[in-house]
């Protein structure tokens, strides 16, 4: 039978490859993608999650060691997790208002990009006779 010390240890391992993986990845996105827009979401959304990972197997460690909850880990955890996606939505708000530049193939037209008097296609198909 494996100890209760293995089982954690095991999920613990697991956590902190997968914390790994996702700032990995995270970094990755941040430095691939095209545009400002694009490479917002790398390090709000995989990173994000990857810190997190490796915030609780430190959690799961030290409360294996010390035999108590360290709540030290889980106050930066839930301090991360409340904080990056409002971080994330005031830079993407601030790069509208500067009107950023974006990868042209990309989908949609945001509607805050656009001059002032310009017309998307639909309108402009819509006023000729």
């Amino acid at each position: 039978m494996i100890g209760f010390h293995t089982a954690m240890e095991g999920v613990i391992a697991f956590f902190m490859v997968a914390g790994g993986v996702f700032a990995f990845i995270g970094a990755l996105g941040l430095t691939h993608l095209r545009d400002f827009y694009m490479r917002l979401h790398g390090p709000t959304k995989t990173t994000t999650l990857g810190v997190g990972c490796v915030l609780i197997a430190s959690m799961g460690y030290f409360s294996l060691v010390k035999e108590g909850l360290s709540y030290q880990e889980l106050l930066i955890t839930v301090f991360l997790f409340i904080t990056a996606p409002v971080s994330a939505h005031l830079l993407a708000k601030s790069a509208l208002h500067q009107k950023l530049a974006r990868f042209e193939p990309t989908r949609d037209d945001i509607p805050e990009l656009k001059e002032q008097g310009e017309d998307d296609e639909g309108e402009r198909a819509s006023r000729q006779p």
